[in-house]
């Protein structure tokens, strides 16, 4: 590392973030709506990001796939519709509202949620794109948070240290792709092409030149993969394997009110459970998560069944309920799985050329970036931190400031923790949270269904009290 600190300034800053993905970038958006109010409610922020630019799971953007979300879930118009940094905003940036508007689409391109999450990074005031945050640590004597980060070059090299300080955190570090134990050292050997569906389109040509490709999961990368894949391969010649743990390539769970469990009104609801209620309701839901898109899902099969309108079957197997117990390498380039299947108890061998690992995602662990205030961290009996209501880690009262966290919630705040239907309203929160006021008011009610008999009260939303659900008896 070379050059030396930047200087202290004398001022602090209000709030600094670790990360800038979509989760912060939204609280950045939103608190930087706070600049147009008051003198007294303007906040003084910091954003850092190691990645050169903005970038959305830029493996994944295959053409023609779109958000399981709608557009209005984006950073900030679910809490505040007024904002300038909406997706609709962007629109009318690039003098594009009039063909939305005939377009009739409610979910968006990837490609374009992706394309407008950087119009905003590259607009919004106080990112800082190319630094790494190197450690956290709190300062007793002038109770405040100090953060030491490195400025990289364009290759990714150490430029130069830095430090900020500041009187909260928000810790939106997002998360990284699974690779099954089995799986591991395929990943990271040479010559053989076993890559996360993360990195799919930079290895796409690769991947299509190989003679068998095995896709490998039921959510809806691995579905997007293998129809990607499906579509690129010649009729009877398709050579595609999709294998699952899961019992059946289920859709994911998309009537109205199972959506419900991605309002605010669950969030509450689930947050005030035990946590061993928490921990098994969670393992339960995996269908409104995990699932595939029934859209997606009729896609495959049509693709499909037009290939078999000549006669014959695609050279396609879909196998659930299968997982890979070991894996290895054949001929240098080849990859052998030995396969079991849960149910019948079966097993057997596969040799493929090619495996796409659609095995999703984990959140980064804290401990990676805050491993300097560990002795003031709060933790549950599994050992992951507490997580109040207002997305606050729990922390020892001598720690003044806050820690605030943005997808690292799931074990706290249930499955709506990625989603980016709840970012705008989480990012309110916090911000309700870290000034003392409402410069975002919440809403009061946000689902028809009623979870638990006793209705949560809103945190930050006065004059709101539990209350019981009515029950009418009949005989």
């Amino acid at each position: 590392m070379t050059g030396t600190p930047a200087p202290r300034t004398d001022q602090p800053h209000d709030l600094v973030g670790i990360g800038i993905g979509p989760f912060n970038l939204s609280l950045a958006a939103l608190a930087h709506g706070l600049r147009t109010g008051s003198t007294a409610d303007a906040l003084a922020t910091a954003f850092y990001e190691q990645r050169p630019a903005f970038h959305w799971h830029a493996g994944l953007l295959i053409d023609g796939t779109t958000l399981q979300v709608p557009f209005l879930a984006d950073l900030v118009t679910l809490a505040d519709p007024t904002s300038p940094w909406s997706f609709l905003g962007y629109l009318k940036d690039h003098d594009r509202l009039f063909p939305f508007y005939f377009a009739e689409r409610f979910h968006i391109e990837r490609a374009e949620y992706d394309a407008y999450c950087r119009w905003v990074s590259e607009r919004l005031p106080g990112l800082h794109f190319g630094h790494q945050v190197d450690a956290v640590r709190w300062n007793p004597e002038h109770s405040l948070f100090e953060v030491d980060f490195t400025r990289l070059d364009p290759e990714g090299g150490a430029r130069s240290p830095g430090l900020a300080r500041t009187r909260h955190i928000a810790v939106g570090i997002g998360t990284e792709p699974h690779v099954p134990e089995p799986l591991q050292p395929l990943v990271d050997a040479p010559g053989v092409l076993v890559i996360h569906s993360a990195d799919y389109l930079q290895h796409r040509e690769q991947l299509l030149a190989a003679g068998h490709i095995t896709v490998i999961g039921s959510g809806q990368s691995g579905a997007e993969v293998f129809l990607d894949v499906l579509r690129s391969r010649p009729a009877g010649a398709e050579q595609v394997h999709w294998l699952a743990r899961t019992e059946a390539f289920a859709p994911m769970e998309y009537s109205k009110l199972g959506l419900e469990h991605f309002t605010p009104d669950y969030v509450h609801y689930f947050h005030a459970l035990p946590e061993p209620a928490r921990d098994d309701l969670l393992a339960r839901q995996w269908q409104l998560h995990k699932g595939i898109g029934a859209g997606t899902i009729a896609a495959i099969h049509d693709e499909l069944y037009r290939r078999s309108l000549h006669g014959g079957w695609p050279d396609a197997v879909l196998a659930p309920g299968v997982r890979v117990r070991t894996a290895g390498r054949v001929a240098t380039t080849r990859v052998e799985l030995h396969l079991e299947h849960f149910r019948q108890g079966v097993r057997s061998q596969l040799i493929t050329d090619a495996v796409v690992l659609a095995t999703g995602y984990r959140e980064r662990p804290l401990d990676r970036v805050l491993v300097g205030l560990d002795p003031y961290l709060r933790r549950d009996a599994a050992g992951r931190p507490r997580i109040d209501a207002h997305f606050r880690l729990v922390m020892d009262p001598a720690v003044t400031g806050s820690v605030y966290v943005q997808n690292a919630d799931r074990h706290t705040h249930g499955v709506g923790a990625p989603d980016l239907g709840l970012a705008a309203w989480r990012s309110a929160t916090i911000l309700n949270s870290l000034t003392g006021k409402e410069p975002y008011p919440l809403p009061r009610r946000s689902a028809f269904t009623s979870f638990g008999l006793q209705r949560c009260a809103a945190p930050g939303i006065p004059g709101q009290v539990p209350r019981l659900t009515p029950l009418e008896e009949r005989c």
